[in-house]
Formats: C-alpha cells, sequence, structure tokens
C-alpha cells in the first residue's frame, strides 16, 4: 500500500479543511483510524509527545463522526520488512520524517465508519481545546527564555549550547520532559552530574545563594520577564517549510528583546494579547536533584 505523506495546516492555525479520504484502518481496542491527504488536526508526536492529540469531528456525507484521538502514523516503502503496514506510535522503527517511509496523521474513531474510502471529509478541531493547548504551548516556550535569563550567572563556562538571545540554554540542557495540556505546561529539569560538569551549579557561591534558597527570587524574575512580554503582545508565528507533516518547523516571537526561534512542532498563539496573564511556578525536589516549573497562562 502507498499512501502520500499527510498535508498538514495546524501550523498556521487553521482547526477546519476538507479532504478526501485515502484509507481507514483497524486499530487494537476496537477503533479505526481514518488517513485523510490533508488535516487541520494536530496528531500525538510519538518521538517527543508534549502537546496531547487535538478532539473533534469528521463528516462524510452528513454523518458526523467524532474523532477521539489522533496519532501518528507510517508506513514503510514496499517490499521492506514493515512495507504497506500502516505502523502507531512507539511501533515505527525508524527516525521521525525518514524519506522512504510516508507519514500520517490518523483520525481514530471509536468504530468502523464504513465504506467512506474515496468520500470528501470535513474535518474540525475542538477550537477551544485547541486554543488552550496552543496558550500553554506558547507559554511554555516563553518560560524556557525567560528561565535561561534568570539561571544565566549560575553558569561557570560556556555549556556549548545558547539560546535566540545567546543565553546558556538550560532549559535544552536540563530538561527531561515537558507536557502540555488546557490548563497549564509542565516542565522538569534534571540537575544531575551531567549538567553539573557542563558548568551549572545549584550550589551557593559567593556571588548568589544555592537554588534551594533563591526560588523565590527568581520565580520573581521570570514571572516579571513573562508580563513584560505578554503586555508587548509580541506577534507569533510558525514557520514551515512545507505542508507536510514531518516538515521541521520553527516557532517564531517577535519579542522586544529581539526574534526569539525555537524548532516545535505543536501550535501556537498568533500573539501574546492573547493572554490575559502568563505565569509559573518554580519547585525544587527535596533532594536538589530536579526542577520543576508548571506555567500557567490566562486567556485574555
Amino acid at each position: 500500500m502507498t499512501l502520500p505523506t499527510t498535508h498538514v495546516s495546524f501550523p498556521a492555525g487553521a482547526v477546519t479543511g476538507e479532504s478526501t479520504v485515502l484509507a481507514v484502518h483497524p486499530l487494537d481496542g476496537g477503533r479505526y483510524a481514518v488517513v485523510t491527504g490533508a488535516t487541520p488536526f494536530h496528531p500525538l508526536d510519538h518521538t517527543w509527545p508534549d502537546q496531547p492529540a487535538d478532539l473533534g469531528t469528521l463528516t462524510v456525507d452528513g454523518v458526523e463522526l467524532a474523532v477521539v484521538d489522533c496519532l501518528t502514523g507510517a508506513v514503510g516503502p514496499d517490499g521492506g520488512p514493515e512495507g504497506g503496514q500502516v505502523l502507531v506510535g512507539a511501533d515505527i522503527p525508524v527516525r521521525r520524517g525518514d524519506e522512504e517511509w510516508s507519514w500520517l496523521v490518523l483520525h481514530v474513531l471509536a468504530a468502523d465508519p464504513g465504506d467512506i474510502v474515496g468520500r470528501t471529509a470535513a474535518l474540525a478541531v475542538d477550537a477551544g481545546r485547541r486554543g488552550a493547548l496552543s496558550a500553554s504551548h506558547s507559554g511554555c516556550h516563553l518560560l524556557a527564555l525567560a528561565l535561561n535569563e534568570a539561571l544565566a550567572p549560575r553558569w561557570r563556562k560556556d555549556p556549548g549550547r545558547t539560546d535566540a538571545f545567546g543565553h546558556p540554554d538550560f532549559d535544552s540542557l536540563a530538561m527531561a520532559s515537558s507536557v502540555m495540556d488546557t490548563e497549564a505546561s509542565t516542565d522538569t529539569y534534571r540537575l544531575g552530574k551531567s549538567l553539573r560538569k557542563k558548568g551549572f551549579t545549584a550550589e551557593a557561591t559567593e556571588e548568589f545563594p544555592a537554588l534551594a534558597d533563591a526560588l523565590p527570587e527568581l520565580t520573581e524574575a521570570v514571572n516579571r520577564r513573562l508580563a513584560g512580554w505578554v503586555a508587548a503582545d509580541a506577534q507569533v508565528r510558525v514557520d514551515v517549510p512545507g505542508p507536510e507533516l514531518t516538515a521541521r518547523r520553527e516557532w517564531h516571537c517577535e519579542l522586544p528583546e529581539g526574534a526569539a526561534r525555537i524548532f516545535c512542532g505543536g501550535t501556537h498563539l498568533h500573539h501574546l494579547g492573547e493572554l490575559a496573564e502568563l505565569r509559573t511556578e518554580l519547585r525544587l525536589s527535596e533532594d536538589g536533584s530536579e526542577l520543576v516549573a508548571v506555567t500557567r497562562p490566562k486567556r485574555a
């Protein structure tokens, strides 16, 4: 079976669209996956599942079908060990974007939709839920930049990686996990030997107190920076080199300090004025091995 890589419109913020149904595949648990040529739905990324899948509806010939999940699928080249098989999520054995494979958005239905292949489907994403997830995802990136700035003095040497503003990129160097939901983003950072070897210090020095003691001041500094960026109503966009699901997309935000850029496959706000407030809470584990940032956007 040969299916083309799905074209996606969610990077530009689309929540509706129409496309031809190319295939229907049974999944475990009695569910079915509908593949269309193009879609506004954002699927769960199987390699970095930080943003949950879009939900919504798929309507064919006036019959509305609930999309209860949205996953990433892939089909290997004909003649290979998985040639013609639609593999889902963790079962995909190759790196995301492998050019010999087709990469698919799988719209998951709770039951068999019947013979709909070749029909036109109207696709509609739950716009309210998408908006909340986009706010959390944009807030997550802003938190990363503000935290990098606040922690910059704690680096004893150049770690070899900086963010868009030239600060040591604590966010990417220490990241253990990042998860968004409709209320907040939760970022967990590992403060272990590897990070210390790169030059980061959480201990007290002549210049600053231990990270645990400095946490209230750091939190205030980060929230002050976030508040300034929200007030500036900076423009946000996602740059894409092409419409394919696997295109390497980049988040851009025109902040007062300059243009910020972070590679990202998720969805985002169009401008920060869509938020009334953005605040984070920083927590350090009892043994000091993990820093957790819970960042909550309040939509205007």
